[in-house]
Protein backbone atom coordinates (compact mmCIF):
# COMPACT_ATOMS: atom_id res chain seq x y z
CA UNK A 1 0.00 0.00 0.00
CA UNK A 2 1.41 3.38 -0.97
CA UNK A 3 1.89 5.90 1.82
CA UNK A 4 2.69 9.61 1.80
CA UNK A 5 6.22 10.76 2.46
CA UNK A 6 7.08 13.17 5.25
CA UNK A 7 7.81 16.07 2.86
CA UNK A 8 4.26 15.97 1.48
CA UNK A 9 2.76 17.30 4.74
CA UNK A 10 3.25 21.11 4.89
CA UNK A 11 5.10 22.66 7.79
CA UNK A 12 2.10 24.85 8.63
CA UNK A 13 0.10 21.72 9.33
CA UNK A 14 2.71 20.43 11.78
CA UNK A 15 2.74 23.81 13.53
CA UNK A 16 -1.04 23.74 13.85
CA UNK A 17 -0.96 20.16 15.07
CA UNK A 18 1.64 20.99 17.72
CA UNK A 19 -0.52 23.75 19.18
CA UNK A 20 -3.56 21.49 18.99
CA UNK A 21 -1.76 18.73 20.89
CA UNK A 22 -0.86 21.09 23.75
CA UNK A 23 -4.44 22.33 23.94
CA UNK A 24 -5.77 18.78 23.91
CA UNK A 25 -3.63 17.80 26.90
CA UNK A 26 -5.21 20.60 28.90
CA UNK A 27 -8.69 19.69 27.70
CA UNK A 28 -8.26 16.04 28.67
CA UNK A 29 -6.87 16.97 32.07
CA UNK A 30 -9.90 19.22 32.57
CA UNK A 31 -12.30 16.53 31.37
CA UNK A 32 -10.92 14.01 33.86
CA UNK A 33 -10.99 16.50 36.73
CA UNK A 34 -14.57 17.50 35.97
CA UNK A 35 -15.63 13.86 35.64
CA UNK A 36 -13.96 12.86 38.91
CA UNK A 37 -15.42 15.74 40.89
CA UNK A 38 -18.85 15.19 39.35
CA UNK A 39 -18.72 11.43 40.08
CA UNK A 40 -18.27 12.35 43.74
CA UNK A 41 -21.78 13.82 43.58
CA UNK A 42 -23.29 10.58 42.21
CA UNK A 43 -23.76 8.87 38.87
CA UNK A 44 -26.79 10.90 37.88
CA UNK A 45 -25.01 14.21 38.42
CA UNK A 46 -21.90 12.98 36.58
CA UNK A 47 -24.10 12.09 33.61
CA UNK A 48 -25.82 15.49 33.87
CA UNK A 49 -22.47 17.28 33.56
CA UNK A 50 -21.63 15.32 30.41
CA UNK A 51 -25.09 16.11 29.08
CA UNK A 52 -24.43 19.80 29.74
CA UNK A 53 -21.62 19.55 27.20
CA UNK A 54 -23.38 17.44 24.59
CA UNK A 55 -26.79 19.18 24.57
CA UNK A 56 -25.68 22.62 23.30
CA UNK A 57 -23.25 20.87 21.02
CA UNK A 58 -26.13 18.96 19.41
CA UNK A 59 -28.27 22.07 19.07
CA UNK A 60 -25.62 24.30 17.49
CA UNK A 61 -23.28 22.01 15.55
CA UNK A 62 -24.93 22.41 12.16
CA UNK A 63 -24.77 26.18 12.51
CA UNK A 64 -21.12 25.90 13.57
CA UNK A 65 -20.28 23.89 10.45
CA UNK A 66 -22.03 26.39 8.19
CA UNK A 67 -20.20 29.28 9.83
CA UNK A 68 -16.87 27.49 9.35
CA UNK A 69 -17.53 27.01 5.64
CA UNK A 70 -18.69 30.60 5.22
CA UNK A 71 -16.31 32.79 7.26
CA UNK A 72 -13.32 30.44 7.45
CA UNK A 73 -11.79 28.10 10.00
CA UNK A 74 -9.20 30.56 11.37
CA UNK A 75 -11.52 33.24 12.83
CA UNK A 76 -13.80 30.57 14.29
CA UNK A 77 -10.90 28.86 16.06
CA UNK A 78 -9.45 32.15 17.33
CA UNK A 79 -12.78 33.19 18.79
CA UNK A 80 -13.37 29.77 20.33
CA UNK A 81 -9.96 29.56 22.01
CA UNK A 82 -10.38 33.07 23.40
CA UNK A 83 -13.77 32.12 24.83
CA UNK A 84 -12.31 29.02 26.48
CA UNK A 85 -9.65 31.05 28.26
CA UNK A 86 -12.41 33.19 29.76
CA UNK A 87 -14.48 30.14 30.74
CA UNK A 88 -11.57 28.39 32.46
CA UNK A 89 -10.58 31.49 34.44
CA UNK A 90 -14.21 31.88 35.54
CA UNK A 91 -14.33 28.24 36.67
CA UNK A 92 -11.12 28.67 38.66
CA UNK A 93 -12.56 31.70 40.42
CA UNK A 94 -15.82 29.87 41.18
CA UNK A 95 -13.98 26.82 42.50
CA UNK A 96 -11.95 28.98 44.86
CA UNK A 97 -14.95 30.87 46.19
CA UNK A 98 -17.51 28.04 46.51
CA UNK A 99 -17.55 24.78 48.43
CA UNK A 100 -20.35 23.29 46.30
CA UNK A 101 -18.95 22.33 42.86
CA UNK A 102 -22.26 21.46 41.22
CA UNK A 103 -23.34 24.81 39.78
CA UNK A 104 -19.85 25.80 38.51
CA UNK A 105 -19.48 22.39 36.86
CA UNK A 106 -22.84 22.62 35.13
CA UNK A 107 -22.28 26.16 33.88
CA UNK A 108 -18.80 25.25 32.63
CA UNK A 109 -20.16 22.18 30.87
CA UNK A 110 -22.75 24.30 29.05
CA UNK A 111 -20.09 26.84 28.01
CA UNK A 112 -17.79 24.09 26.72
CA UNK A 113 -20.64 22.60 24.69
CA UNK A 114 -21.48 25.94 23.06
CA UNK A 115 -17.85 26.67 22.14
CA UNK A 116 -17.31 23.11 20.87
CA UNK A 117 -20.26 23.45 18.49
CA UNK A 118 -18.32 26.10 16.55
CA UNK A 119 -14.77 24.93 17.18
CA UNK A 120 -15.00 21.22 16.35
CA UNK A 121 -16.19 21.52 12.71
CA UNK A 122 -13.36 23.98 12.00
CA UNK A 123 -10.56 22.04 13.67
CA UNK A 124 -11.86 18.71 12.33
CA UNK A 125 -11.60 19.96 8.74
CA UNK A 126 -8.04 21.27 9.07
CA UNK A 127 -6.23 18.20 7.68
CA UNK A 128 -8.23 18.49 4.45
CA UNK A 129 -7.75 22.29 4.32
CA UNK A 130 -3.96 22.30 4.85
CA UNK A 131 -2.77 18.97 3.42
CA UNK A 132 -2.79 17.72 -0.19
CA UNK A 133 -4.88 14.60 -0.86
CA UNK A 134 -1.87 12.33 -1.27
CA UNK A 135 -0.79 13.03 2.32
CA UNK A 136 -4.23 13.13 3.94
CA UNK A 137 -4.12 9.65 5.49
CA UNK A 138 -0.75 10.31 7.10
CA UNK A 139 -1.79 13.74 8.35
CA UNK A 140 -4.98 12.37 9.90
CA UNK A 141 -3.09 9.53 11.55
CA UNK A 142 -0.73 12.08 13.07
CA UNK A 143 -3.70 14.12 14.29
CA UNK A 144 -5.32 11.07 15.79
CA UNK A 145 -2.03 10.12 17.42
CA UNK A 146 -1.72 13.59 18.95
CA UNK A 147 -5.23 13.31 20.32
CA UNK A 148 -4.59 9.93 21.87
CA UNK A 149 -1.27 11.01 23.35
CA UNK A 150 -3.18 13.89 24.93
CA UNK A 151 -5.76 11.43 26.24
CA UNK A 152 -2.91 9.29 27.61
CA UNK A 153 -1.17 12.20 29.33
CA UNK A 154 -4.16 14.34 30.23
CA UNK A 155 -5.94 12.22 32.88
CA UNK A 156 -2.80 11.49 34.97
CA UNK A 157 -1.78 15.15 34.72
CA UNK A 158 -5.28 16.19 35.66
CA UNK A 159 -5.35 13.86 38.67
CA UNK A 160 -1.98 15.15 39.92
CA UNK A 161 -3.00 18.81 39.60
CA UNK A 162 -6.39 18.01 41.14
CA UNK A 163 -4.77 16.46 44.20
CA UNK A 164 -2.24 19.30 44.54
CA UNK A 165 -4.32 22.39 43.80
CA UNK A 166 -7.94 21.32 43.34
CA UNK A 167 -10.29 21.96 40.46
CA UNK A 168 -9.22 25.62 40.22
CA UNK A 169 -5.63 24.65 39.46
CA UNK A 170 -6.68 22.30 36.66
CA UNK A 171 -8.85 25.04 35.15
CA UNK A 172 -5.97 27.56 35.14
CA UNK A 173 -3.61 25.00 33.58
CA UNK A 174 -6.19 24.36 30.88
CA UNK A 175 -6.51 28.11 30.25
CA UNK A 176 -2.74 28.27 29.71
CA UNK A 177 -2.91 25.59 27.00
CA UNK A 178 -5.61 27.53 25.16
CA UNK A 179 -3.34 30.58 25.26
CA UNK A 180 -0.62 28.50 23.60
CA UNK A 181 -3.05 27.52 20.84
CA UNK A 182 -4.02 31.17 20.37
CA UNK A 183 -0.38 32.09 19.81
CA UNK A 184 -0.06 29.35 17.17
CA UNK A 185 -3.21 30.54 15.38
CA UNK A 186 -1.97 34.13 15.33
CA UNK A 187 1.27 32.91 13.74
CA UNK A 188 -0.77 30.95 11.18
CA UNK A 189 -3.17 33.77 10.31
CA UNK A 190 -4.73 33.30 6.84
CA UNK A 191 -2.70 34.12 3.76
CA UNK A 192 -4.85 32.65 1.02
CA UNK A 193 -4.35 28.95 1.82
CA UNK A 194 -6.66 26.26 3.20
CA UNK A 195 -7.47 28.27 6.31
CA UNK A 196 -9.78 30.42 4.20
CA UNK A 197 -12.61 27.99 3.52
CA UNK A 198 -14.80 30.57 1.76
CA UNK A 199 -12.22 30.93 -1.01
CA UNK A 200 -12.01 27.16 -1.35
CA UNK A 201 -15.77 26.94 -1.73
CA UNK A 202 -15.87 29.67 -4.36
CA UNK A 203 -13.05 28.09 -6.33
CA UNK A 204 -15.11 24.91 -6.46
CA UNK A 205 -18.02 26.75 -8.01
CA UNK A 206 -20.33 27.34 -5.02
CA UNK A 207 -20.66 31.09 -5.57
CA UNK A 208 -24.17 31.41 -4.13
CA UNK A 209 -23.12 30.31 -0.63
CA UNK A 210 -22.58 33.78 0.91
CA UNK A 211 -26.07 34.93 -0.13
CA UNK A 212 -27.96 32.05 1.48
CA UNK A 213 -29.18 32.15 5.10
CA UNK A 214 -26.89 30.32 7.51
CA UNK A 215 -29.68 28.02 8.69
CA UNK A 216 -30.26 26.83 5.12
CA UNK A 217 -26.62 26.07 4.45
CA UNK A 218 -26.43 24.35 7.85
CA UNK A 219 -28.91 21.71 6.65
CA UNK A 220 -26.89 20.90 3.52
CA UNK A 221 -24.51 18.71 5.51
CA UNK A 222 -27.38 16.55 6.75
CA UNK A 223 -28.81 16.13 3.26
CA UNK A 224 -25.44 15.24 1.80
CA UNK A 225 -24.63 12.72 4.56
CA UNK A 226 -27.98 10.96 4.20
CA UNK A 227 -27.77 10.63 0.41
CA UNK A 228 -24.09 9.68 0.18
CA UNK A 229 -23.51 5.97 -0.27
CA UNK A 230 -20.41 5.86 1.93
CA UNK A 231 -21.07 8.63 4.42
CA UNK A 232 -24.44 7.32 5.58
CA UNK A 233 -23.39 3.86 6.87
CA UNK A 234 -20.07 5.15 8.16
CA UNK A 235 -21.77 7.89 10.18
CA UNK A 236 -24.43 5.53 11.54
CA UNK A 237 -21.83 3.05 12.80
CA UNK A 238 -19.78 5.92 14.23
CA UNK A 239 -22.82 7.17 16.12
CA UNK A 240 -23.50 3.82 17.77
CA UNK A 241 -19.83 3.42 18.63
CA UNK A 242 -19.78 6.89 20.16
CA UNK A 243 -22.86 6.25 22.27
CA UNK A 244 -21.59 3.04 23.84
CA UNK A 245 -17.80 3.41 23.67
CA UNK A 246 -16.98 7.03 24.52
CA UNK A 247 -18.84 6.97 27.87
CA UNK A 248 -16.71 4.08 29.10
CA UNK A 249 -13.53 6.04 29.99
CA UNK A 250 -15.30 9.33 30.72
CA UNK A 251 -18.22 8.06 32.84
CA UNK A 252 -18.15 4.35 33.58
CA UNK A 253 -14.49 4.04 34.59
CA UNK A 254 -14.84 6.78 37.28
CA UNK A 255 -18.07 5.15 38.50
CA UNK A 256 -16.44 1.71 38.51
CA UNK A 257 -13.49 3.19 40.37
CA UNK A 258 -15.78 4.62 43.04
CA UNK A 259 -17.52 1.25 43.43
CA UNK A 260 -14.24 -0.65 43.66
CA UNK A 261 -12.56 1.85 45.99
CA UNK A 262 -9.90 3.01 43.53
CA UNK A 263 -8.03 6.25 44.07
CA UNK A 264 -8.21 8.99 41.45
CA UNK A 265 -4.68 8.05 40.36
CA UNK A 266 -5.71 4.46 39.68
CA UNK A 267 -8.78 5.55 37.72
CA UNK A 268 -6.61 7.97 35.76
CA UNK A 269 -4.18 5.15 34.97
CA UNK A 270 -7.00 3.00 33.57
CA UNK A 271 -8.19 5.87 31.37
CA UNK A 272 -4.60 6.47 30.28
CA UNK A 273 -4.28 2.77 29.39
CA UNK A 274 -7.17 3.20 26.96
CA UNK A 275 -5.24 5.99 25.29
CA UNK A 276 -2.07 3.86 25.26
CA UNK A 277 -3.81 1.14 23.28
CA UNK A 278 -5.16 3.68 20.82
CA UNK A 279 -1.76 5.34 20.46
CA UNK A 280 -0.15 2.00 19.62
CA UNK A 281 -2.58 1.50 16.74
CA UNK A 282 -2.25 5.11 15.57
CA UNK A 283 1.56 4.85 15.44
CA UNK A 284 1.27 1.65 13.43
CA UNK A 285 -1.06 3.31 10.91
CA UNK A 286 1.18 6.38 10.75
CA UNK A 287 4.26 4.28 9.95
CA UNK A 288 2.80 1.45 7.88
CA UNK A 289 -0.38 2.99 6.50
CA UNK A 290 -4.02 2.01 6.86
CA UNK A 291 -5.47 -1.35 5.89
CA UNK A 292 -6.87 -1.66 2.38
CA UNK A 293 -10.41 -2.48 3.58
CA UNK A 294 -11.22 0.23 6.14
CA UNK A 295 -14.80 -0.91 6.74
CA UNK A 296 -13.71 -4.40 7.74
CA UNK A 297 -10.90 -2.97 9.87
CA UNK A 298 -13.32 -0.64 11.65
CA UNK A 299 -15.72 -3.50 12.41
CA UNK A 300 -12.86 -5.61 13.75
CA UNK A 301 -11.85 -2.67 15.93
CA UNK A 302 -15.32 -2.51 17.47
CA UNK A 303 -15.14 -6.22 18.29
CA UNK A 304 -11.79 -5.79 20.02
CA UNK A 305 -13.11 -2.77 21.92
CA UNK A 306 -16.12 -4.81 23.04
CA UNK A 307 -13.81 -7.42 24.54
CA UNK A 308 -11.88 -4.73 26.40
CA UNK A 309 -15.07 -3.19 27.81
CA UNK A 310 -16.29 -6.58 29.02
CA UNK A 311 -12.95 -7.27 30.74
CA UNK A 312 -12.83 -3.99 32.66
CA UNK A 313 -14.96 -5.06 35.60
CA UNK A 314 -13.48 -8.55 35.96
CA UNK A 315 -9.99 -7.09 35.79
CA UNK A 316 -10.77 -4.47 38.41
CA UNK A 317 -12.37 -6.77 40.94
CA UNK A 318 -10.84 -10.23 40.92
CA UNK A 319 -7.80 -10.62 38.68
CA UNK A 320 -4.23 -9.38 39.13
CA UNK A 321 -4.91 -6.83 41.84
CA UNK A 322 -1.50 -5.85 43.24
CA UNK A 323 -1.86 -3.58 46.24
CA UNK A 324 -4.23 -0.85 45.16
CA UNK A 325 -3.52 -1.34 41.47
CA UNK A 326 -5.86 -3.52 39.35
CA UNK A 327 -3.33 -4.47 36.70
CA UNK A 328 -5.80 -6.58 34.74
CA UNK A 329 -8.15 -3.58 34.48
CA UNK A 330 -5.27 -1.54 33.10
CA UNK A 331 -4.65 -4.30 30.57
CA UNK A 332 -8.33 -4.33 29.64
CA UNK A 333 -8.06 -0.59 29.06
CA UNK A 334 -5.22 -1.20 26.60
CA UNK A 335 -7.34 -3.74 24.70
CA UNK A 336 -10.28 -1.32 24.65
CA UNK A 337 -8.06 1.46 23.35
CA UNK A 338 -6.53 -0.73 20.64
CA UNK A 339 -9.97 -1.60 19.31
CA UNK A 340 -11.09 2.01 19.48
CA UNK A 341 -7.95 3.11 17.66
CA UNK A 342 -8.40 0.55 14.91
CA UNK A 343 -11.95 1.80 14.38
CA UNK A 344 -11.13 5.52 14.46
CA UNK A 345 -8.03 5.42 12.26
CA UNK A 346 -9.98 3.78 9.46
CA UNK A 347 -13.47 5.26 9.60
CA UNK A 348 -12.27 8.86 10.20
CA UNK A 349 -10.18 9.30 7.02
CA UNK A 350 -12.92 7.59 5.01
CA UNK A 351 -15.50 10.18 6.12
CA UNK A 352 -13.24 13.20 5.59
CA UNK A 353 -12.01 12.04 2.17
CA UNK A 354 -15.57 11.44 0.96
CA UNK A 355 -16.69 14.98 1.85
CA UNK A 356 -16.80 17.58 -0.97
CA UNK A 357 -14.37 20.46 -0.46
CA UNK A 358 -17.27 22.92 -0.37
CA UNK A 359 -18.86 21.08 2.58
CA UNK A 360 -15.89 20.20 4.78
CA UNK A 361 -17.12 22.12 7.81
CA UNK A 362 -20.68 20.88 7.43
CA UNK A 363 -19.74 17.22 7.04
CA UNK A 364 -17.51 17.54 10.09
CA UNK A 365 -20.41 19.14 11.96
CA UNK A 366 -22.62 16.18 11.03
CA UNK A 367 -19.91 13.78 12.22
CA UNK A 368 -19.64 15.51 15.59
CA UNK A 369 -23.44 15.86 15.74
CA UNK A 370 -23.88 12.13 15.28
CA UNK A 371 -21.40 11.44 18.05
CA UNK A 372 -22.82 14.09 20.38
CA UNK A 373 -26.43 13.05 19.81
CA UNK A 374 -25.52 9.46 20.57
CA UNK A 375 -23.82 10.60 23.78
CA UNK A 376 -26.82 12.72 24.69
CA UNK A 377 -29.13 9.73 24.32
CA UNK A 378 -26.94 7.21 26.13
CA UNK A 379 -24.95 9.08 28.79
CA UNK A 380 -27.83 9.86 31.14
CA UNK A 381 -29.31 6.41 30.66
CA UNK A 382 -25.99 4.69 31.36
CA UNK A 383 -25.27 6.87 34.40
CA UNK A 384 -28.72 6.30 35.89
CA UNK A 385 -28.59 2.58 35.10
CA UNK A 386 -25.19 2.29 36.75
CA UNK A 387 -26.68 3.77 39.90
CA UNK A 388 -29.31 1.02 39.92
CA UNK A 389 -27.57 -2.15 38.72
CA UNK A 390 -23.91 -1.14 39.10
CA UNK A 391 -21.23 -0.16 36.63
CA UNK A 392 -20.32 -3.78 35.83
CA UNK A 393 -23.71 -4.63 34.33
CA UNK A 394 -23.65 -1.45 32.25
CA UNK A 395 -20.18 -2.29 30.96
CA UNK A 396 -21.35 -5.73 29.84
CA UNK A 397 -24.35 -4.16 28.08
CA UNK A 398 -22.09 -1.70 26.23
CA UNK A 399 -19.87 -4.56 25.15
CA UNK A 400 -22.85 -6.41 23.72
CA UNK A 401 -24.06 -3.40 21.73
CA UNK A 402 -20.59 -2.76 20.31
CA UNK A 403 -20.18 -6.37 19.23
CA UNK A 404 -23.60 -6.42 17.59
CA UNK A 405 -22.87 -3.15 15.76
CA UNK A 406 -19.63 -4.57 14.41
CA UNK A 407 -21.44 -7.57 13.00
CA UNK A 408 -24.10 -5.37 11.37
CA UNK A 409 -21.38 -3.17 9.84
CA UNK A 410 -20.01 -6.19 8.03
CA UNK A 411 -23.34 -6.57 6.21
CA UNK A 412 -22.97 -3.15 4.54
CA UNK A 413 -21.56 -3.58 1.06
CA UNK A 414 -20.26 0.01 1.03
CA UNK A 415 -18.27 -0.52 4.24
CA UNK A 416 -17.03 -3.98 3.27
CA UNK A 417 -15.52 -2.56 0.10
Amino acid sequence: MATATRSEVPGRYWAWLGGTAVSLVGAQAMAFAMGWVAAGQGGSFAALVLTGITLPRVLLLLVGGAVADRVGAWPVMVGSDTAMVVVMVALANAAWSSTDPRLPLLLTALAIGIVDAFYLPSTGSMPRRLVPPVALARAMSARHLAGQLALFAGPPVGSLILVATGLAGVALANAATFLVMLCVLVALRPRGDGLESTEAARSAGDRTEPTRPVWRTALDGLRLAWRHRTLRPALLVTGVAAGFLLPVPSLLVPLLGREQGWSSQVAGAVVAAVALGTVTVAVTVLVRGALSRPGVAAAAGLLVAAVGVALLFAGGSTVLVVGDWPLAAVGAGVVLGAGSGLFATHVGPLILAAAPVTHLGRVQSVLVLVQSLALLLTTNALGSLAGIVGAAAVLYACAGVLAATAMVALTSSALRR
